[in-house]
């Protein structure tokens, strides 16, 4: 089993003005000499916590990462306007640019998995590999296991509280009853809904539930922008049309060296999304951990993908 490296501190941050709006926080570390990968982070707005540093050899890698619109450092915070799949996708090539970075190994997992895919089908001649974990491509059937019928059998107690938030009458279509509140001008409304939005993605985020990320993703701020940009995204489906767009053009990437990383029993996005991007896309290494769930910090799913940036530097 490979353990983390470990910890570094940037040698370089900075902020690149995307839009009119919005700004986007970024950060390197590692090598400025090293072979360069970007990091995609999950949600949409998550944003990027310190130790993911950890998961490549800092005498081998030049890592950069950033906040997406929205979140983490990133300016304005939880802010929807300008926020969609295709500004996200814009956004990694000017921060290419900006860089004077050719070519880049692309590392994503969950909503950072999505957005790789998006990002390479668009841009194959500037990646020169992808590392994909907890795969998710954002379609119908995906948000109505996780958000209204499905991994709600596997957790009914986290699903209790997930619900309270909503009145029964709402419960039809719990996306758009939060999405009405996610966007309430009432920020003890907002917050409330926020704050029930992401610790139900934390409960089951792991094989076995860790309380420590659950009074994190509680926290308000983080909450705000995790909760309302992710139902914004879901909202609008991903801003893909038609749904399956991420697998109609897998043939774009399929000359790209690629690792796929997925947790057997991963509840937030179920294996099933990772095996049909595996059927589409038989040249990617299809890694399944036997005893894992949705998280990069589980044991099994960290060694992986260790093994995979050290296999691609």
């Amino acid at each position: 089993m490979r353990e983390l490296y470990p910890p570094i501190e940037p040698y370089y941050e900075g902020k690149l003005q995307v839009s009119n709006i919005h700004t986007i926080h970024f950060e390197e570390s590692g090598n400025s000499q090293g072979k360069p990968i970007v990091l995609l982070h999950g949600g949409p707005g998550g944003g990027c916590p310190p130790h993911y540093r950890q998961y490549f050899h800092p005498e081998k890698w030049r890592l950069i990462m950033f906040d997406q619109r929205g979140c983490g450092k990133s300016t304005p915070h939880a802010e929807l306007r300008e926020n969609t799949t295709w500004d996200l996708v814009n956004d990694i090539e000017k921060l290419r640019e900006h860089l004077g970075i050719e070519k880049w190994v692309v590392f994503g997992g969950s909503w950072g998995s999505t957005l790789s895919l998006a990002y390479s089908e668009t841009h194959p001649e500037r990646c020169s590999g992808l590392i994909l974990r907890g795969i998710f491509m954002l379609r119908q059937k995906e948000l109505r296991w996780f958000y209204q019928e499905g991994a709600s059998y596997i957790f009914p107690d986290a699903w209790e509280e997930y619900l309270k938030p909503i009145p029964v009458a709402e419960r039809g279509n719990l996306l758009t009853a939060y999405y009405q509140r996610l966007t309430n001008p009432d920020m003890q409304i907002r917050l409330e809904a926020a704050k029930a939005w992401s610790i139900w993605e934390a409960s089951t985020s792991r094989l076995l539930p860790d309380p420590e990320l659950m009074q994190k993703f509680g926290e308000n701020e983080f909450a705000d922008a995790f909760a309302r940009i992710e139902c914004h995204y879901f909202m609008n489906k991903g801003f893909f049309e038609p749904e399956d767009y991420l697998l109609l053009n897998i043939e774009r990437i399929r000359h790209i060296p690629a690792v796929i990383v997925q947790g057997r029993y991963d509840v937030v996005c179920p294996m099933i999304s990772a095996w049909e991007l595996h059927r589409a896309w038989p040249e990617a290494e299809f890694i399944v951990v036997p005893d894992a769930g949705h998280s990069m910090s589980e044991a099994g799913i960290t060694s992986a993908l260790i093994a995979a940036t050290d296999k691609f530097c």
